[in-house]
């Protein structure tokens, strides 16, 4: 098993975040992963993405150049990275701040309003740990119990206090999809 994920979107949106969870995740579960970070010097509202990838065998580079599965929290993300996705590969949209639809029919698209469910269960923050669930919904790389884990050593105990609504964010966005 060899899962090619790429996090996509604004600086300040939480993608390199919700990617340094699933490799934890997936280092938890005893899995070789890799987290390779990618950033503008704008920092937030410029843009950021992070490739994961998560293999029951040594990982040859952690550079994507095509992946099984990209998240994508903004418009630009969405036109930048689709390509790159392969046929019968997933893609997983913020219909919350994205208004257009996929250009591919040979993939899996999932539209998930995971602001608006962040909202919703009152960690307005907590769009990137939605938009996660529904990852690990439709391709269960890490189990939920190891991604909450996973969520709960990265925030550590200063920033202890984000981990209920983290839980539930993560929990909304695997019942999104289900």
């Amino acid at each position: 098993m060899l899962e090619k994920v790429l996090f996509a979107g604004f600086g300040g949106q939480g993608m390199l975040l919700a990617g340094e969870f699933l490799a934890e995740a997936g280092m938890e579960e005893g899995k070789h992963v890799s987290w390779l970070p990618s950033y503008g010097p704008e920092m937030r509202g410029g843009t950021a993405n992070c490739s994961v990838c998560v293999s029951d065998r040594p990982i040859a580079s952690p550079v994507i150049t095509s992946a099984d599965c990209i998240v994508a929290m903004n418009r630009p993300s969405l036109e930048k990275f689709e390509s790159i996705v392969v046929p019968g590969g997933l893609i997983i949209v913020n219909s919350s701040l994205i208004d257009i639809p996929s250009t591919r029919t040979d993939c899996d698209v999932v539209y998930i309003p995971a602001s608006e469910i962040a909202e919703r269960i009152e960690n307005p923050k907590g769009a990137n740990v939605v938009i996660l669930g529904a990852l690990l919904g439709k391709k269960p790389m890490v189990r939920q119990e190891t991604m909450a884990e996973a969520i709960r050593h990265i925030l550590g105990e200063r920033k202890a206090r984000f981990l209920p609504g983290n839980l539930r964010a993560l929990a909304a966005g695997m019942e999104f999809v289900s």
